[in-house]
């Protein structure tokens, strides 16, 4: 069997077609596939805007720049992450703080998230970053009805998790990053993810202050809107209005975008479809699935597993052209967070937990047939021995 990745990127001649056209086309950067692919995506999400953006760590510094986080303030997000999630904070000079996870859903634990809250009267937090881990997405209305409780705004990171959707008090569904409960969420088209387009991000919102703003900060902080200039001194005239970044998209990789966001959905239901034969395969084997709940639909962007055998599981699978992966070390016990903050293990017992036992095992929609027979029979071949 040839090497099995945990995830890969799969792209259509229809793909390659949509990036040639740009190639032939009058623009390559800042042209008009750039706002297509954030009407669509924005559509698609269910939200009222989308800013494309160079990538997801991109998309998480805009979001705090345009939440003005600073030095002296202090946002909470989860262990179980990329250090994407927690950097963003840094970047600005704020501080950032953990809540462990729920030991079925991998994210952020609500309930010690307001426990927190409640017991710390000497520090004032200004955001929380929960992050819809493997493609599960956290109950944001009740997220939200923590943060108005105590003053904070909501950053989403649902990266692994477009088109995913929970079920809300009242029936309703309410899709990843559609705007109804934080003011901000990312979205990332890294290849292993649901939409590739090499490296790129996607921000959503609701809110048309905050949308300004974001457009503002991915380019410079530079705006020739002649509704926006202070001066106008003709035709070329343009001003610095904030200290922004260069943070763009270019219309090849919106064009990439905009092709494989056509398929998403189709994409989708195979993870799924994926997800539960995994399921059904492992179901008698000592090893712990994805929790699965009738008002959830999960996203699927990761398949992880967790096993007191994930050392040996893991080398077992390498040796057999399987190549899982681990997601993701604890931020808390990274170097640079134990040197600058003193966390040390214990601090965040489920989250150490989680990191000895979970894996990653291939999810992809390409991930062909014989493929997860093959990985099914390896898993059960290591749990044999």
């Amino acid at each position: 069997m040839n090497p099995i990745p945990y995830g890969r990127q799969f792209i259509s001649d229809k793909d390659i077609e949509a990036v040639v056209n740009v190639l032939k086309s009058d623009y390559l950067t800042q042209g008009p596939k750039i706002a297509e692919f954030e009407k669509d995506f924005a559509e698609y999400i269910g939200c009222k805007y989308a800013v494309a953006v160079a990538n997801e760590t991109a998309a998480l510094h805009l979001c705090t720049m345009a939440l003005d986080v600073k030095k002296g303030d202090n946002v909470i997000t989860t262990p179980i992450t990329f250090a994407a999630s927690a950097n963003s904070v840094l970047y600005c000079g704020g501080e950032v703080d953990f809540v462990d996870i729920d030991n079925q859903t991998y994210t952020i634990d609500l309930n010690k998230l307001e426990s927190k809250l409640s017991k710390s009267p000497k520090v004032t937090y200004s955001g929380v970053i929960p992050v819809d881990l493997a493609g599960y997405p956290v109950n944001m209305e009740e997220l939200r009805y923590i943060c108005d409780k105590y003053g904070l705004w909501i950053i989403d990171d649902a990266t692994h998790a477009p088109g995913g959707y929970f079920i809300d008090k009242n029936n309703n569904t309410q899709f990843c990053g559609n705007g109804n409960f934080a003011q901000l969420s990312v979205f990332s088209f890294h290849p292993v993810k649901h939409i590739a387009t090499g490296e790129g991000g996607m921000i959503t919102t609701n809110d048309k202050k905050l949308y300004d703003k974001l457009m503002l900060l991915r380019t410079y902080g530079i705006t020739k809107s002649p509704d926006l200039l202070e001066e106008n001194h003709g035709g070329w005239y343009y001003e610095m209005q904030e200290l922004g970044y260069n943070y763009r998209l270019c219309d090849m990789q919106a064009a990439l975008g905009i092709s494989q966001l056509k398929r998403v959905k189709e994409n989708l239901e195979k993870r799924n479809l994926i997800a539960k034969k995994y399921n059904e395969a492992f179901s008698n084997l000592p090893i712990q699935t994805p929790i699965v709940s009738q008002k959830i639909y999960h996203a699927y962007h990761l398949y992880i597993i967790k096993t007191n055998k994930r050392k040996e599981l893991y080398d077992f699978l390498h040796k057999n052209n399987i190549f899982a992966q681990v997601h993701y070390i604890p931020i808390h016990l990274l170097p640079y967070y134990r040197k600058k903050f003193g966390w040390e293990k214990v601090d965040f017992i489920e989250s150490e937990n989680y990191y000895e036992q979970a894996l990653s095992l291939p999810m992809f929609p390409s991930l062909t047939e014989d493929q997860q027979n093959y990985v099914i029979d390896k898993v059960k071949e290591f749990y044999q021995q």
